[in-house]
């Protein structure tokens, strides 16, 4: 029997089973793969403030990061790239790599970076789901992180301006989307009819930016103008993880399918017991019902006398 495995991740909302792009890679390849993962979403618990999520722990194996998460559940048998040919392997590592240079700098600026957005949406959800006092404290710690990202590795010349760099993350991710919507074309997923880890990773960096209500939605806009990578996302979340236009939480829809479940067996058993209760009333001993003595009245004096009695 495998060991059971447990994943720490950030929760969900606007339809997302979760705001975290890696969180949401992970979930999205175990889904993929069939990996039976107990998912334990961050809810105002100390675990956030050590930074390493999602985390996968089974047994005594701990590990964070999605590339080490995902290599982990390989070589547990749980493998979504089994049918990949080497040309398709390698397409995929070069596309990952334009996903992280291309697409998640403007994601991290759209949630962490940009003021507006930043004070809205993104450190209030956070927040709420960190323990008092590293609220206070943990959002910003992982705003400045994100900025100091974007500035490392697209800061250099001739970039010397944060508003120069804005501006060329956006067009870089807006490129970066033109080139996915390009060659997913009208597949639906990007090797065929069968997810692999790039559909997980596409997916879990598309996602966020796709559903998430901000202020300022230029990504976004520039996304929705693309409708075979919003389809993408749609499908995944629909056939994988129960989720609609709606937005229903699958964990919603599976507390409701657990919650239905225990009632009707709590009504069957109770109707077991009922029925058995009656079978024992009907085998036990009957005893004819006891008749009640006829009250004789004295005549006279004596009549008039208990009546008075029995009188209030």
């Amino acid at each position: 029997m495998a060991a059971p495995m447990e994943l720490s991740c950030w929760g969900g909302d606007w339809g997302l089973p979760s705001l975290h792009p890696e969180s949401l890679t992970v979930m999205a390849y175990a889904k993929f793969s069939g990996a039976p993962l107990t998912v334990n979403t961050i809810t105002n618990s100390w675990r956030a403030h050590k930074g390493d999520v999602p985390v996968l722990i089974s047994e005594d194996v701990v590990i964070s990061q999605p590339a080490k998460i995902l290599n982990f559940l390989r070589k547990q048998k749980y493998n979504a790239d089994y049918k990949l040919s080497a040309k398709q392997g390698a397409d995929t590592l070069a596309y990952i790599a334009l996903l992280e240079e291309k697409l998640l700098p403007a994601l991290l600026h759209t949630f962490w970076v940009d003021a507006e957005n930043y004070c809205s949406v993104t450190k209030p959800w956070f927040a709420s789901r960190i323990a008092f006092p590293l609220s206070l404290y943990l959002p910003g710690k992982m705003s400045r992180e994100a900025l100091n990202r974007i500035l490392l590795t697209r800061g250099g010349p001739p970039l010397y301006s944060l508003a120069e760099v804005e501006a060329q993350i956006y067009r870089d991710a807006k490129e970066c989307l033109n080139l996915l919507s390009k060659r997913l074309g009208t597949s639906q997923f990007f090797f065929g009819d069968t997810p692999t880890t790039l559909d997980a990773f596409v997916f879990g960096f598309l996602a966020p930016i796709y559903k998430v209500c901000f202020p300022r939605v230029h990504l976004q806009e520039h996304l929705k103008q693309l409708p075979n990578l919003c389809r993408f996302c749609d499908d995944i979340l629909t056939c994988y993880f129960r989720l609609t236009a709606s937005g229903h939480s699958p964990a919603g829809q599976d507390t409701a399918d657990a919650n239905l479940q225990k009632l009707t067996q709590l009504v069957n058993k109770e109707s077991n017991l009922i029925e058995k209760m009656d079978d024992n009333l009907r085998k036990s001993p009957q005893h004819p019902p006891r008749k009640l003595k006829t009250l004789k009245l004295a005549a006279g004096g004596e009549e008039s006398s208990l009546l008075n009695r029995l009188s209030p």
